[in-house]
């Protein structure tokens, strides 16, 4: 082995071995080495690493040490110790009394142990007062081994007395760590030379240690010449850098952010809303019949409290409850049935982004205006590698005159291309009950296939003139998630949400 390969470290720590046939132990090391016992234990593991020592035997040995809740114990007296001293001294104490007394302590755990001992009794309102048994003797005990860790500690389980070990142990075992004592079962590893480390320590034999395993070369060497005498570590080109683990941006975070800074490039506004709406705006106002399957219990989460809004928003309830029965001033039939402005106010979780597109509607949007949302999502759903019970849609509106389907399609595909880099985009025709003509966007994911993101269209007159809008509106509600799978090469939807840091440090994620 040559020396310059040596750290400083490892040149005391051999050194320390010359003059000793027998095996050392870290104490031992430490003491001949002159280096603390944590530079021993880093040393020893480099040259166990090279080959030249080796490990001649371990002993495992439970080390006994206080924490900090037993530190305090162990200056302040035992809580119970504290509460008996102050009966004694004449002081009534209540139960109610203990949280002030004693802040840092469960009142209940405390009245459990002394009335177990039966030192104390608590009579009518709650009185603590001693008993005629006052059995101190345990609380003694615990207080004397307490400080004498206090004073001595760490230790050795096998070094304590039998009654002192019985002690111990159910203190810090049997309350898992959390009372005041910790037990923890310590390497005690012994060293000696191999044949390599022997003839390693023969050429250390009457050198300096102090200019052998340098790292640095200073301005007074250089000046005085003394680097003539001196060795320097050469680099190790087969040890591992250390690993650098930065912070990040979870890939999905910064997904989304891109996407919102690509629309407001756009001239896009944004729209926000609660995650909690009725469905008034998640549905009715959307020209969803109440009698719409995807309303069940099954499709949609309701609220369990508080379960229906106070009113609905006039007079928008009025009018879209019109148009439902009988299509208002729209021309159209409607759905034929008696509305019921009850059921309006029954409050759920957003199950589409579009519940904001209408309310943002209703709201004298600007004319021509553009609007999009980043909304999140729930519908209840089976979890498989692309269906989540909650999601992210982006939601979008497109408000003026000479808006149409064709400028739709330009822009999901815009879309498909420039969020979800999609390569391969197709449209097939759809149905929604707001949107007339409808259409359905779907990509192609490198390894699922062909995979749906959502459904677009023009808002029917139905959804439009109750909220007081007459000109066209262009809509469509895509899902994020998805359109995230694409883009950044995953193919499950559930990795998005991955808390796993190892996988989020090492998954090759690209935007």
């Amino acid at each position: 082995m040559s020396l310059s390969s040596l750290h400083r470290l490892e040149v005391l720590l051999l050194r320390a071995f010359l003059n000793s046939s027998t095996p050392l132990e870290e104490a031992d090391l430490s003491k001949r080495s002159g280096l603390s016992e944590q530079e021993v234990r880093t040393a020893s593991s480099w040259l166990l690493l090279k080959g030249l020592v080796e490990e001649a035997s371990v002993r495992c040995l439970e080390e006994v040490s206080l924490t900090d809740k037993g530190r305090s114990m162990a200056d302040e007296g035992l809580p119970e110790l504290r509460v008996i001293k102050l009966l004694e001294e004449g002081r009534q104490i209540k139960v109610k009394d203990l949280s002030e007394l004693f802040s840092k302590e469960d009142p209940k755990t405390l009245i459990g142990s002394l009335k177990k001992s039966r030192v104390v009794d608590i009579v009518e309102g709650g009185i603590l007062v001693l008993t005629d048994d006052n059995a101190m003797d345990p609380y003694n005990r615990t207080q004397e081994v307490l400080r004498d860790l206090a004073e001595r500690a760490p230790m050795f389980l096998e070094d304590l007395s039998e009654q002192a070990k019985t002690l111990v142990l159910e203190l810090g075992r049997k309350r898992g760590g959390k009372g005041p004592i910790k037990i923890q079962e310590r390497r005690y590893p012994c060293y000696r030379l191999t044949s390599a480390g022997a003839r390693t320590v023969k050429e250390l034999e009457g050198c300096d240690p102090e200019k052998i395993g340098l790292s640095r070369l200073s301005r007074e060497m250089l000046e005085q010449g003394s680097w003539r005498d001196c060795t320097f570590r050469s680099y190790d080109l087969s040890v591992r850098a250390p690993r650098l683990i930065p912070g990040r941006v979870h890939p999905y975070r910064s997904f989304l952010d891109m996407v919102k800074r690509k629309f407001l490039s756009l001239g896009f506004e944004q729209m926000r809303g609660g995650l909690v709406e009725t469905e008034f705006w998640n549905m009715d106002a959307l020209y969803m019949p109440q009698f719409h399957p995807a309303r069940n219990v099954h499709d949609i989460y309701y609220v369990k409290h508080p379960t229906h809004a106070k009113e609905i928003e006039e007079p928008f309830g009025e009018k879209v409850s019109r148009i439902h029965e009988d299509g208002g001033d729209t021309g159209s039939l409607g759905w034929r049935y008696s509305f019921d402005m009850e059921q309006a106010k029954r409050l759920v979780l957003r199950s589409q982004g579009t519940a904001l597109s209408a309310r943002q509607l209703a709201h004298r949007p600007n004319i021509p205006g553009k609007y999009f949302a980043i909304a999140r999502c729930f519908r209840y759903d089976q979890v498989d590698a692309t269906h989540l019970p909650d999601f992210f849609q982006i939601e979008g509106i497109v408000v003026g005159e000479g808006i149409d389907f064709r400028k739709l399609l330009g822009l999901l595909k815009l879309f498909a291309e420039e969020i979800a880099e999609a390569k391969e985009t197709k449209f097939l025709p759809a149905y929604f009950p707001f949107t007339e003509p409808s259409v359905e966007v779907h990509t192609k994911h490198p390894k699922l296939g062909w995979m749906e993101l959502g459904g677009a269209g023009l808002f029917r007159p139905e959804v439009c003139e109750p909220l007081g809008v007459t000109v066209p509106v262009i809509a469509w509600g895509l899902g994020l998630d998805r359109m995230a799978m694409t883009a950044l090469e995953i193919d499950d939807i559930r990795l998005l949400f991955s808390t796993d840091l190892e996988f989020l440090r090492t998954a090759r994620f690209t935007l």
